[in-house]
């Protein structure tokens, strides 16, 4: 099972820049596509991006042209890079390890890490 930490949540400003990181305690972080997720208060857990095993990254409706995800596959980590922060982009945000269809859609593994909160004020 691959255990998951994120971190680098923040009390942001709207217009502000933040970048999220989640690091993955597995030997076979590379075979792995990552994929951040986001929780509001009284809503569903949304898949905001995820990056296939080889790198190509795919994104959510709410984090086009603003966010971009990336893997450092020497230190089994994953990020997300957040721009123009919104006050909708307040929510706990979590990674996890999983797959990808072969419809290319994103299939998520059981392992979620305890999230890391993002607040954006306007």
């Amino acid at each position: 099972q691959v255990q998951l930490v994120e971190s680098g949540g923040a009390l942001m400003e709207a217009g502000g820049s933040l970048r999220l990181s989640c690091v993955a305690s597995t030997d076979n972080f590379g075979r792995y596509s990552m994929a951040w997720y986001r929780q509001a208060p009284g809503k569903e857990r949304e898949l905001v991006a995820f990056i296939t095993s080889i790198g190509i990254p795919h994104y959510g409706d709410s984090a086009k042209d603003r966010f971009a995800i990336s893997r450092d596959y020497d230190k089994n980590t994953v990020f997300l890079q957040m721009n123009s922060l919104k006050s909708d982009d307040t929510a706990v945000y979590y990674c996890n390890a999983g797959g990808v269809s072969a419809y290319g859609t994103y299939m998520p593994g059981d392992s979620w890490g305890q999230g890391t909160q993002v607040t954006v004020s306007s």
